[in-house]
């Protein structure tokens, strides 16, 4: 019985000391871009739809998703056809990668991972999915000493590159005499500018903040209808809570 506790002592220790090493570095909060108007919203996932199949379908499948859903962030089949439909000639197809997993492999020393429902899986202690993937591509920076070029602050030696270095450009994090990176007053990380990109910070942010929309809302289709059903459900549960109290005053009037 000892030898039981003293193990799940040493191994709640270990666990503890796994989540302190693994946790720690502070995640800037994605915007919530649900919360504007709908036509402001569904332009946001539009414009986050691009720079997915541009940008991150050359490497990433999205094997859950068929082309043919973006219907319901108001594209046509005709826009879809002309603008998205780069891997296949087909809308009722499914997002699929355009490069060759034996070569990714070789390439980034792992096949990438399907980023279908990303924005949930990488929901942590730290922050939301979203935080997250918004962090993440915010945060890489010029390495030479990696094989691609590229690392990564919330994901360091990460296998990939930066895909949307030309709209961010080429930077480094200014960091301090011990190497961690150096935060302004208001907590945002000081950067060292190497190569402009095509868009200003601000314009990059905006970018990012719309493609990380795109990829929750792409993990979760239905959640702004699930929360339309949801009033309705609770309207139905109170309704129907009055009627049963009504009834039930009518079934026992008589019985004392």
């Amino acid at each position: 019985m000892k030898k039981w506790i003293v193990g799940c002592v040493m191994a709640l220790g270990l666990a503890g000391s796994a989540l302190a090493a693994g946790g720690g570095f502070q995640l800037d909060k994605a915007p919530d871009l649900s919360k504007k108007s709908e036509k402001e919203y569904q332009a946001a996932l539009q414009n986050g739809a691009k720079l997915f199949v541009n940008y991150c379908l050359n490497c990433h499948s999205a094997a859950f998703m068929r082309f043919n859903r973006l219907k319901d962030i108001g594209l046509t089949e005709q826009q879809i056809k002309d603008n998205l439909l780069f891997t296949t000639d087909k809308v009722g197809e499914v997002m699929k990668s355009t490069i060759n997993p034996r070569q990714a492999k070789d390439w980034f020393g792992a096949n990438p991972p399907d980023l279908t429902v990303i924005a949930r899986a990488k929901a942590g202690p730290d922050g939301t999915g979203a935080d997250y993937l918004y962090t993440y591509m915010r945060t890489f920076y010029r390495d030479e000493t990696k094989a691609t070029g590229w690392n990564n602050l919330a994901f360091p030696s990460v296998g990939m590159p930066h895909v949307l270095a030309e709209l961010q450009g080429d930077r480094k994090p200014v960091l301090d005499e011990h190497g961690v990176p150096v935060r302004d007053e208001k907590h945002q990380i000081k950067w060292e500018v190497i190569k402009p990109g095509k868009l200003s910070e601000q314009e990059y942010d905006k970018a990012v903040g719309d493609l990380v929309a795109y990829m929750q809302w792409m993990a979760e289709p239905v959640q702004t209808s699930r929360k339309t059903i949801g009033y309705f459900v609770l309207a139905f549960l109170a309704f129907f809570t009055f009627v049963a109290w009504r009834l039930n005053k009518v079934f026992w009037k008589d019985i004392k």
